[in-house]
């Protein structure tokens, strides 16, 4: 499954001025016409982050020893829950309109492409590079601390978003997964222990099962050719010659008053089945040794100068370490958005006040009120648990034209998280830019998470 991929997007979600919030919720409100996404530049997030420590927290000038700093923060100061990663997306078409002939439905499609690395801490690993064995007698450590993900894929995409009637929206997003690129390793066990020998002083144990899935790697390590070829291998993967996958999303909106709102979403309901250019390592056996047995022999020219070779060859039958090219699945990183909106601050009367009927008119104007807040709930599901964030949001209107929200985020990457989103709307130009953690960036070096998010479309709107 994708790790950091499509991280929490708490600016975008309900930012229902923006096309792109389609994209959190297929049943999100949509005010327009028609939109187009100005290709390559309409959506485009990166986003980094790092859990437990910073930059700054090794290489700050405090006067403390590094050797002491890697010890205490990162080799114990760190869990296999703490993580590293990186992604970047890029919406690379995005266009919507809405049926003429049944003017509840709108329809949206496109594709993006999305690059994305994660690795979390192996903590156990760690201790035992820093420290050894000899001062850790009897400690299993684990080898299930082991997992890392990278992936690159296009992701193309048709959803229907339909007004059911005054007070509510459904949508669905059907997709296609067209994998680059994938290496995963998760879900292993096993573990390495050293306990006090019965012929030797020490006796160590690896009971092992581990993997490493790889797709899309081989052909490109093989490929003795250009760049040019390389890039020609890697842009058909994108376009239906690599791995495929199906997946879809599913969202509503529903109006519980004249002004509150309750959204949410399930997103990334898929899998990829990866069955091209497959290379899989696999490290799974037990063995146990105490070190090498040298019996003297009556001779020195009997004395066997391959007993290293035969230890290591006795471990490898133990625990072999192979490869296969077998197909395997990957499931998408399944996505669950909810959120609350509470409209305040009325700039003008509408002519009709029901929202309990089935009519389905469609001039509403989408900005009524002038503000808004609410809370907006995030989780995703991840390898080792659920990982989830809560955000607290407000919104406001200047005239037509800007839009701003600000949002305040609590996730495990930091308790801080102050963002702010501004969309600017210049006739049918509409420009966006959403940051966030932006109390990080007056020291970036001691930040935990950056995000940022920006694009343009031309967007025609619905008269009101």
């Amino acid at each position: 499954m994708g790790f950091l991929s499509a991280q929490n997007k708490q600016l975008l979600y309900d930012f229902y001025e923006i096309p792109q919030s389609l994209l959190l919720n297929p049943g999100v409100k949509t005010p327009y016409k028609w939109h187009a996404g100005i290709p390559l530049i309409s959506g485009i997030a990166v986003q980094a982050g790092t859990s437990g420590i910073t930059v700054n927290d090794l290489f700050a000038n405090d006067g403390l020893n590094f050797t002491d700093k890697v010890r205490d923060k990162v080799v114990n100061g760190l869990s296999q829950r703490d993580e590293f990663g990186a992604s970047v997306q890029i919406d690379i078409l995005n266009v919507g309109f809405r049926n003429a002939n049944r003017p509840e439905d709108y329809y949206s499609f496109g594709m993006y492409g999305e690059l994305s690395v994660t690795q979390y801490w192996p903590k156990d690993l760690a201790i035992l590079a820093f420290e050894g064995n000899a001062n850790n007698l009897n400690r299993r450590f684990s080898l299930s601390h082991l997992t890392t993900h990278g992936e690159a894929l296009n992701v193309f995409h048709f959803g229907v978003n339909r007004k059911v009637n005054n007070k509510l929206s459904l949508g669905i997003r059907g997709k296609i997964y067209s994998s680059i690129f994938e290496a995963k390793s998760n879900s292993n066990k096993g573990y390495f222990v050293t306990t006090p020998g019965e012929n030797n002083i020490l006796r160590n144990t690896l009971v092992a099962d581990v993997s490493l899935k790889t797709s899309g790697f081989q052909e490109i390590i093989d490929n003795d050719d250009s760049n040019q070829d390389i890039a020609g291998l890697l842009l058909g993967r994108a376009f239906f010659g690599g791995n495929l996958g199906l997946g879809f999303d599913v969202g509503f909106t529903h109006q519980l008053n004249k002004q509150t709102f309750l959204t949410g979403s399930l997103l990334d309901v898929g899998f990829i089945y990866h069955s091209k250019d497959v290379k899989n390592f696999t490290l799974e056996g037990t063995a146990s040794n105490e070190g090498i047995e040298i019996i003297l022999p009556e001779s020195f020219d009997d004395l066997n100068s391959d007993i290293w070779q035969d230890l290591v060859d006795d471990i490898e039958a133990q625990v072999p370490f192979e490869t296969n090219t077998d197909a395997y699945v990957s499931l998408r990183p399944i996505k669950l958005n909810a959120s609350i909106r509470y409209n305040f601050g009325e700039q003008k009367q509408k002519t009709e006040d029901c929202y309990c009927g089935t009519n389905t008119d469609l001039s509403d104007n989408p900005f009524d009120y002038k503000n808004a807040l609410g809370g907006h709930l995030y989780v995703i599901n991840r390898p080792k648990g659920p990982q989830a964030a809560l955000t607290a949001f407000y919104q406001t209107r200047i005239g037509k034209a800007l839009a701003l929200k600000g949002t305040y985020t609590v996730d495990k990457f930091t308790f801080s998280n102050i963002g702010l989103g501004l969309n600017f709307q210049a006739g049918p130009v509409n420009f966006y830019v959403l940051g966030d953690n932006l109390l990080g960036y007056r020291n970036i070096p001691d930040s935990h998470y950056a995000s940022l998010q920006f694009g343009f479309n031309i967007i025609s709107w619905n008269s009101n």
